[in-house]
């Protein structure tokens, strides 16, 4: 898949975060923030109206741009290069093989990454497996909705739990999920390509969502109906502008909120489900 790469001069860190919660509803999937705010659309995604609404948004906040397309090859460059190892204290650590070996962690996950990923943010990776540290899941039914490179599901197979499904409708995702699961040994992960209406199991313990607010926000009460009563729902790719809105849905749907960390602009938060 190719991807169209915008770069956005600015080095107000308040108006990045402006800029990040608009583009995403905009149907930005991702972004990266060094002397620019990057942010990245799929080339497919991009038409005309589209084009204005984002002129005109850039426009608004007196914020130059540009823009340029990364076909597939190009992009897993720029992907793998803005991919660092991640460390939750000493409890796990992940890296792609051509970083050095971390030492003195719990549990060391091998990535490979291939233009596969669920918002991209290190900080919400980073929140979710910092919170699933704090949570049994052994011998647990887990789902990892929006898999992107398996990283969640690897570590859920590493803290015991049996089965794992994980789907993502990127096929990068589910090609790239099934390799790392393979690179790590991990054999009890069911990789599915697709929309949440592929998984066709219920009964979860444990739900891990690191994708987006609105992804989220529209799948909530199917979620629901997929997760068994007391089970948890651990999402991310979060906006701490959105925090609320996606807490008052999810109360809605039938989910109460139990935890939340936050990490630069990002959350996440952990609901049980009556």
């Amino acid at each position: 898949m190719n991807y169209i790469q915008f770069d956005f001069l600015t080095r107000d860190a308040d108006l990045r975060h402006i800029l990040i919660a608009q583009l995403a509803d905009l149907g930005m999937e991702s972004f990266q923030e060094n002397d620019t705010l990057q942010a990245f659309l799929p080339a497919a995604q991009l038409n005309g109206d589209l084009a204005e609404a984002i002129r005109q948004l850039a426009e608004e906040y007196g914020v130059a741009y540009s823009h340029k397309e990364l076909v597939a090859q190009n992009w897993n460059a720029i992907w793998e290069s803005n991919f660092q190892p991640i460390v939750i204290s000493d409890f796990c650590g992940i890296r792609a093989s051509f970083h050095d070996p971390i030492p003195n962690v719990q549990h060391e996950i091998l990535i490979n990454p291939q233009m596969a990923f669920g918002t991209g943010h290190h900080e919400t990776t980073y929140m979710m497996m910092d919170m699933m540290s704090g949570i049994s899941f052994t011998d647990r039914k887990v789902l990892d909705y929006g898999c992107g490179t398996g990283i969640l599901a690897i570590l859920a197979a590493f803290l015991g739990a049996s089965p794992i499904d994980a789907v993502d409708i990127e096929r990068a995702a589910y090609e790239n999920t099934l390799e790392n699961a393979q690179k790590n040994n991990v054999q009890q992960i069911r990789v599915l390509h697709g929309t949440l209406e592929s998984v066709v199991d219920t009964g979860y313990a444990i739900v891990l969502a690191n994708i987006n607010r609105n992804v989220i926000l529209e799948t909530l009460p199917t979620l629901r109906s997929m997760i068994q009563p007391d089970g948890i729902l651990l999402v991310s790719g979060i906006l701490l502008d959105d925090v609320s809105q996606v807490t008052k849905a999810a109360e809605a749907s039938g989910f109460h909120p139990v935890n939340q960390e936050k990490r630069g602009n990002w959350a996440a938060i952990q609901f049980v489900r009556l």
